[in-house]
C-alpha cells in the first residue's frame, strides 16, 4: 500500500483543523455576540466607533425579569419537566417493546411514529387551541406540556429503543434464570445500564421543550413560556434587550449540555452500536 506523503498528511490535518475551527466558530460566535451585547451599556451599543463594548451593566437582564421573564422562565421549567415525565411514561415502555419483542407490524409502527413529525404544527394549531378551550386546559402549563409531549414522543420512543437494544440480552436472560421476574430484570439490570443514555434523552427532551415557541404562543395568553413571552413582549424592545432575551433563552440549554456532555457521548455510543 502506498504511504501518504508528509505534505499530503499535513495538508489533510490543516483541512480538518480548519473545518473544526469553522464549525466551532459557527456555534460560538453568535453566542459570544449575544452575551457581549446583552450586558453592554446603551451608550457603547449605539456608538458607531465601538465594535466591542467596554462598559457593561446588568440592567437589561433585570428589566427583562421585572417585565415578567422570571414568571415565564418558571413556566418553561414546569412545562419542560412535565414534558419529560409524560413522554417517558408513554415512550419508555414503547421503546423497550420495540427493542426486545418481535411482533407483527413493528416496522410499520416505527414508521408511523416517525410520520407523526411530518405534519407541520401550524396545520393543527387552530383546532388544537379550540379543543384546549373546550377541555379547559387552554393557557395552562399542563396544556402546553401535553402538546410538547406529542412533539417529543417519537424522539423518546426511537432513542430509548436504541438505548435498550444496546443492553446485552444475555444479562436479562441471566436475571430470569436466577429468579427475577420481568419487572425485576428491568428495574435491577436493564434500567441501571441504560440510565446514562436515558438521562441524556431526558435532557434533549428538556431542551426541545424549552426552545419551542410556536405552539406555546398559540396555546397561552397569560401563562406564557419564556420563548413565547420574548416573542410577544421583547421583539418591540431595543436591540440590547433582545440580546439579553437571547442570553436568557440560551443559558439553560448551555448549562444542561455542559452538565450532560458525558451522558450525551454515552447515548450516542449506545445508539450507534
Amino acid at each position: 500500500m502506498e504511504e501518504a506523503s508528509p505534505v499530503r498528511y499535513a495538508l489533510h490535518g490543516i483541512l480538518v483543523a480548519a473545518a473544526a475551527a469553522l464549525a466551532v466558530a459557527w456555534v460560538l460566535v453568535p453566542i459570544a455576540i449575544s452575551v457581549l451585547y446583552a450586558f453592554s451599556t446603551p451608550q457603547d451599543y449605539y456608538d458607531p466607533n465601538k465594535v466591542i463594548p467596554i462598559r457593561f451593566t446588568l440592567e437589561h437582564v433585570r428589566d427583562l425579569l421585572a417585565l415578567g421573564a422570571s414568571k415565564a422562565a418558571f413556566n418553561s421549567v414546569v412545562v419542560a419537566v412535565l414534558t419529560i415525565v409524560l413522554s417517558f411514561l408513554l415512550g419508555l415502555p414503547a421503546g423497550y417493546a420495540f427493542a426486545r419483542f418481535v411482533f407483527p407490524g413493528r416496522d410499520a409502527l416505527k414508521l408511523l411514529i416517525v410520520g407523526m413529525r411530518m405534519f407541520p404544527i401550524i396545520v393543527i394549531a387552530v383546532p388544537l387551541a379550540t379543543l384546549y378551550i373546550r377541555l379547559g386546559i387552554y393557557d395552562t402549563p399542563l396544556g402546553v406540556a401535553l402538546a410538547h409531549t406529542a412533539m417529543a414522543l417519537p424522539f423518546v420512543v426511537l432513542v430509548t429503543s436504541s438505548i435498550f437494544a444496546g443492553v446485552p440480552r444475555e444479562l436479562e436472560e441471566a436475571g430470569l434464570v436466577f429468579g427475577l421476574n420481568r419487572l425485576g430484570v428491568f428495574l435491577r439490570i436493564t434500567l441501571p445500564l441504560a440510565l446514562p443514555g436515558l438521562a441524556a434523552a431526558a435532557i434533549f427532551t428538556f431542551i426541545m421543550s424549552w426552545n419551542e415557541v410556536f405552539i406555546a404562543s398559540i396555546l397561552t395568553t397569560l401563562n406564557r413560556t419564556l420563548p413565547a413571552f420574548i416573542l410577544v413582549s421583547a421583539m418591540a424592545a431595543p436591540d440590547f434587550i433582545k440580546f439579553a432575551a437571547g442570553f436568557l433563552i440560551v443559558l439553560p440549554a448551555m448549562v444542561f449540555v455542559f452538565i450532560a456532555r458525558r451522558y450525551l457521548i454515552a447515548m450516542w455510543g449506545i445508539t450507534l452500536r
